[in-house]
């Protein structure tokens, strides 16, 4: 009788264990998998990394000038902030997948604000920043967390980011710049700096008056020029990319260095587009992935070919660059990278040739002379030796103007 009652146990015992569900896996250190409970706030601070996903759109999540922006992001990265900690966001192709990635505990929370009925329907909780289109939402299973995201938002933090986001906005097309530099038509002279870029067009390929005209659109031939992004120098290089090129961050603001950094992500850059066969169509390309990186411009040569244009050709592409800010172009199958701020890199093309053209037939075939820059005491802050001369071009000159 008693084997009987215990085979009786042991069959209800394996029929519950069969109908239970199994929980989340993680991977132990041994590399086994082993049942994992939905993270709540102190495993989130245990592992210091917040864990968001959003959506990508210029008031979510988008990257610019090697710089994450947008205002659920930003705000998600002050509550990761005030944790003390660091934010990994994460960018879903459409609010399915953000609920998916959450409910299989793969994010840590929705950092877009969502409709309260679909939040509900899928039996996530609203919590932390909220407005009328909706509010942020995290699992059901980690009430810590959203009970310190209740108590970190308020009005008074969404405005406060939102201040932010507006300075960032304001400075975006700044960069901090001394006082004008004085050049001589006569001498064929444009800047300071001509010897760094006839040198640097031997990398390039290009002439040296467009690397020249590049620079003064980057920095006004300031050596000095600090972008609101953090690009130094007169090329504007961002610290993160020399550190990738092996040159010191630190030694961006020497203009010898700084120049040939941009020479070499010139040179890479027109090894990148080499199936753009007509070289002064490939110059185009190069500038606008200079300025607005590399996937970008992918994106809207896929669109151009996508809509039956020459995705070879500026003229076709640069539209694709110029709407790759609205949601039907940005929210393309074919797009990768999402949203851009294509105005202004569709701007940049055109200033940085159109001045290219007027220093061309002002100065036609003028070369630099190699000495007039030594590494030890050019300095674009200094009058230059042409300076006495009657004839000088101030950045008011029409030489500098963009022909339209």
């Amino acid at each position: 009788m008693s084997r009987i009652f215990s085979f009786i146990l042991l069959l209800s015992l394996l029929v519950a264990a069969c109908k239970r569900q199994p929980g989340p896996l993680s991977v132990n250190d041994d590399g086994v998998g082993e049942e994992r409970l939905s993270p709540d706030l102190a495993d989130i601070e245990q592992s210091g990394e917040l864990i968001a996903i959003t959506v990508n759109g210029p008031d979510t999540y988008y990257e610019y000038r090697n710089r994450s922006l947008g205002l659920q992001f930003m705000m998600a990265e002050a509550f990761a902030n005030h944790l003390g900690m660091r934010l990994r966001m994460e960018v879903a192709k459409d609010t399915a997948e953000m609920i998916r990635q959450l409910k299989e505990a793969k994010v840590d929370l929705i950092a877009c604000e969502l409709p309260q009925s679909i939040i509900a329907g899928n039996g996530l909780k609203s919590c932390g920043a909220n407005s009328d289109h909706g509010s942020w939402a995290a699992r059901e299973g980690s009430p810590d967390l959203q009970e310190e995201l209740n108590a970190w938002y308020s009005d008074s933090t969404r405005a406060k980011v939102m201040a932010s986001m507006n300075n960032v906005s304001a400075n975006r097309f700044r960069v901090q710049r001394s006082q004008p530099v004085l050049y001589s038509k006569n001498k064929g002279i444009v800047s300071n700096y001509d010897a760094l870029f006839l040198r640097a067009s031997h990398i390039t390929g290009w002439d040296w008056k467009l690397l020249a005209s590049q620079c003064y659109q980057e920095s006004g031939f300031d050596k000095n020029a600090v972008s609101w992004a953090g690009a130094r120098g007169l090329m504007q290089i961002m610290p993160s990319t020399a550190s990738g090129m092996g040159v010191n961050p630190a030694n961006l603001f020497d203009p010898e260095t700084n120049v040939m950094t941009a020479a070499r992500i010139i040179s890479k850059q027109e090894g990148r587009f080499a199936m753009i066969r007509n070289p002064q169509e490939r110059k185009k390309f190069v500038l606008a992935a200079y300025n607005g990186g590399f996937g970008h411009v992918s994106d809207a040569m896929a669109l151009a070919r996508k809509y039956g244009k020459n995705p070879y050709l500026w003229s076709d592409v640069s539209f694709f660059i110029l709407h790759l800010s609205e949601a039907r172009y940005y929210k393309d199958p074919v797009v990768k990278c999402g949203y851009m701020v294509g105005s202004e890199t569709y701007q940049y093309v055109d200033r940085v040739m159109s001045r290219w053209l007027g220093y061309h037939s002002v100065l036609h075939n003028a070369m630099p002379n190699l000495a007039a820059y030594s590494s030890n005491g050019a300095d674009a802050h200094r009058k230059n030796r042409f300076s006495k001369k009657q004839d000088i071009i101030t950045r008011d000159d029409s030489l500098f103007k963009v022909r339209r």
